[in-house]
C-alpha cells in the first residue's frame, strides 16, 4: 500500500501569498490618531502609558488563524493506494542435465574456472528472479531423471534445490533426455487452468540411456499436451577435457600446484535431435558456447514467454480538514482571550 499527502484544491493555497502582503501593508498604513497635536509631549502628563506587551501577539495570531483556514479550504488529505496484481502466470518446468560431462571447464573465463554446471546454476538463479508470477518446477537427470521440485510459486524452494545439486549426486551415469522430458510432461499434464505450459531443457550431451521413451517421442508427447519446449545445447564445438572430481561432493581434484587433473576428453554433442524436439512443440533451439551466451539464451526465453499481469488500483482518501480547522479555532479563541484579558490603563 502506498501513501501520499496531497490537496484536493491546491489552487486555494495561492491565497497564502496574500498574507505577507497584508502584514506589510498593515505595518505601512498603521493607525491614525483621532486628534492631532503639534507636539506629542503635551500629552505626556495627561495619561499614563498602556501596557501593550501581549497585544503585539494578536496580529501574528490573526495571520496564523487565516493561514490555517486557507489550508483547510485547500482540502489536505492522504491518498492510500491499494494495488492488486491479477496475473495469468506460466507453468514452467526446468529440465536440467547433471551428467558427468557437465563438469567440463569450457565455461571458464580468464579470471576464474567455471564448470558447465556452475554456469547453469548461475543463469537458473537469474531466470527464477525474473519470474515472480509463474509456477516453476524442476527435473534433474543423468542416466535417470529425478523430480527436484514440483510446480510451485515458492522460487526460494527451487533455488535451494538447485543449490543442493552437484555433479555425481545422480549415481546412474549417462544421459536420459527422453525420460527426463517425459517426466516433466507427466508433472504438467494434470495441471488445470488456461496457463501456458513451457519446458526448458538444458543439456550438453546426446541421449544414450533412455529406454522407456526416446527424446523425439517425448517431444511429440509434449506437443500433444500443448507444452512448448525450448532446448539449449551447452558446450563448445570442440573436444573438451573432463577433469577428475569427487562424485560425493562435486568438487574438482587438484594436484600439488592447484591444477585440475584431467580424466578424459569428451567430444562435442550432436544437437540436431534437440532442434527437432523444439520444432515439434513450436519452441526454439539454442546453442550456448560460453556463460555469457547461456545468460543471453535464458534472457531471450524470458522475453518470449512473458506473463500477463493486470493491475487494479484503488485509491482511498482520508481528509485532514478538521485538524486545520481546529488549529484555526484555537488561534481565534486565543486571540479573543488576549483581547479580553489584556491589562489596560485605568
Amino acid at each position: 500500500m502506498d501513501f501520499a499527502f496531497e490537496f484536493e484544491q491546491p489552487w486555494v493555497l495561492l491565497f497564502l501569498a496574500l498574507l505577507p502582503l497584508y502584514a506589510w501593508l498593515r505595518g505601512r498604513i498603521g493607525k491614525t490618531a483621532a486628534l492631532l497635536y503639534p507636539d506629542a509631549n503635551l500629552l505626556q502628563e495627561v495619561s499614563r502609558p498602556i501596557r501593550e506587551g501581549m497585544g503585539a501577539l494578536r496580529p501574528f495570531l490573526r495571520l496564523a488563524t487565516t493561514a490555517c483556514l486557507i489550508i483547510a479550504l485547500a482540502g489536505p488529505r492522504t491518498a492510500s493506494k491499494e494495488i492488486e496484481r491479477e496475473t495469468e502466470g506460466l507453468d514452467i518446468m526446468l529440465v536440467v542435465d547433471l551428467s558427468w560431462s557437465m563438469m567440463a571447464l569450457d565455461m571458464s573465463t580468464t579470471r576464474s574456472e567455471v564448470t558447465r554446471w556452475q554456469a547453469s546454476q548461475n543463469v537458473i538463479h537469474d531466470f527464477l528472479e525474473k519470474r515472480p508470477d509463474d509456477r516453476i518446477g524442476a527435473v534433474v537427470f543423468s542416466g535417470k531423471p529425478y523430480l527436484l521440485s514440483p510446480l510451485t510459486i515458492n522460487k526460494l524452494w527451487v533455488e535451494k534445490g538447485v543449490d543442493r545439486m552437484h555433479i555425481g549426486i545422480v549415481r546412474e551415469t549417462g544421459t536420459a533426455i527422453g525420460e527426463a522430458v517425459a517426466m516433466a510432461v507427466d508433472r504438467m499434464k494434470n495441471i488445470k487452468g488456461k496457463n501456458s505450459k513451457v519446458l526448458i531443457l538444458l543439456t550438453d550431451g546426446d541421449d544414450n540411456m533412455s529406454k522407456a521413451i526416446l527424446p523425439v517421442p517425448s517431444a511429440e508427447l509434449a506437443a500433444a499436451m500443448g507444452i512448448k519446449l525450448y532446448a539449449i545445447g551447452l558446450g563448445k564445438d570442440e573436444p573438451t577435457i573432463l577433469p577428475q572430481f569427487d562424485i560425493r561432493t562435486g568438487l574438482l581434484y587438484r594436484d600439488v600446484f592447484g591444477k585440475t587433473i584431467p580424466m578424459q576428453t569428451i567430444n562435442p554433442a550432436n544437437y540436431e535431435m534437440l532442434g527437432k524436439m523444439a520444432k515439434l512443440t513450436g519452441g526454439r533451439f539454442y546453442r550456448a558456447l560460453d556463460q555469457d551466451q547461456l545468460l543471453r539464451v535464458y534472457s531471450e526465453i524470458d522475453q518470449l514467454e512473458r506473463t500477463e499481469v493486470k493491475i487494479r488500483e484503488t485509491v482511498i482518501y482520508e481528509s485532514h480538514r478538521l485538524i486545520w480547522i481546529s488549529l484555526a479555532a484555537f488561534g481565534l479563541f486565543f486571540e479573543l482571550a488576549l483581547a479580553l484579558l489584556r491589562p489596560r490603563a485605568p
